[in-house]
């Protein structure tokens, strides 16, 4: 008894552990996107770090022997494969070619509240009053921080990553579907390689620049494809799997702020108060939304499903 409890204990701490390091790559990937885009463009850094970050997970994937995805599924993958992997992909790194690190992981931290909707669209989901209230002060505090900075390049650049926040949590509702049947590393694995099919068209655009993408591009779009991309989707589906669903989620929220952090020492990018403000309104919001249930139990009201809320990197 004394041995079972030691190792689940143990169990617990690694997945803590997984939890945490999943916040320092996916904080990490956005300062990383500004340091190689620059270098392959949108469409370039989209392609190879889909690439890359496929090449890995299919190696996982003979490790641990995954399944094949079924006909039936493949329109979902199809699905996923656009919103969470190809056109966020291209979304963002265009976005970042203009808007700090920091102030675009603030902004895609939003994310779960377009998921509520998708899911009460699609899945016929309830929302409840906290969460549609939750929704509104996440979009008012998106709206403060694209609102920031002067300067047209900025602002336009600005609602480009509202965008990718957009189809991000348009992602994260359509994995249901799959993850009834699949792993999450399965899940990943066929997302990843759907959005690479996806961008392959795009390649022609930015081949020029791949080529003649410098040594600092590479290791940057490397490490997001291996690391945030690869090494992060197994690292959560570790975690997930062995901690409690309010302690995965309270744990995301770690994701902007230390982002910011990152892209201050990497970068020397320094948030504007106006920003700062911004993303705890976020924060806040996004809170009400992934925690509505708790404050529902709380206050003794009948239990609602949840949707399911994550940041992406």
């Amino acid at each position: 008894m004394l041995f079972r409890q030691h190792d689940r204990g143990m169990t617990r701490h690694a997945a803590t552990l997984a939890g945490f390091a999943v916040v320092v790559l996916w904080a990490s990937a956005f300062p990383a996107i500004r340091v190689a885009v620059p270098e392959f463009g949108a469409v370039g850094l989209s392609f190879v770090r889909l690439a890359v970050a496929a090449i890995a997970l299919i190696v996982v994937g003979l490790i641990m022997r995954i399944r094949l995805p079924r006909l039936a599924d493949l329109g979902w993958v199809a699905a996923c494969g656009l919103t969470g992997m190809a056109a966020y992909q291209l979304l963002l790194n265009w976005g970042e070619l203009h808007v700090p690190a920091g102030t675009a992981s603030i902004i895609v931290s939003a994310a779960p509240l377009v998921s509520v909707l998708v899911a009460r669209v699609l899945f016929a989901e309830r929302v409840p009053v906290i969460v549609g209230v939750g929704s509104l002060v996440a979009l008012a505090g998106v709206t403060v921080v694209c609102l920031a900075r002067s300067g047209i390049g900025f602002g336009a650049a600005a609602w480009v990553v509202v965008a990718a926040m957009v189809v991000q949590g348009i992602y994260h509702p359509l994995q249901k579907p799959l993850l009834r049947k699949y792993s999450s590393i399965e899940v990943a694995t066929y997302c990843m390689l759907a959005g690479v099919v996806m961008t392959l068209p795009f390649v022609p655009v930015g081949w020029a620049m791949i080529v003649h993408a410098g040594p600092a591009g590479w290791l940057s779009a490397a490490y997001l494809g291996l690391l945030p991309s690869a090494l992060g989707f197994v690292l959560w589906a570790f975690a997930v799997a062995r901690m409690p669903v309010a302690l995965s989620t309270s744990l995301l929220y770690l994701v902007p702020p230390v982002a910011v952090l990152i892209s201050w020492i990497w970068l020397g990018e320094v948030p504007l108060v106006q920003e700062a403000v911004g993303g705890v309104i976020v924060l806040l919001g996004v809170a009400l939304v992934s925690q509505g249930e708790r404050l529902r139990r709380a206050l003794g009201r009948p239990k609602t499903e949840n949707v399911m809320v994550s940041f992406p990197e």
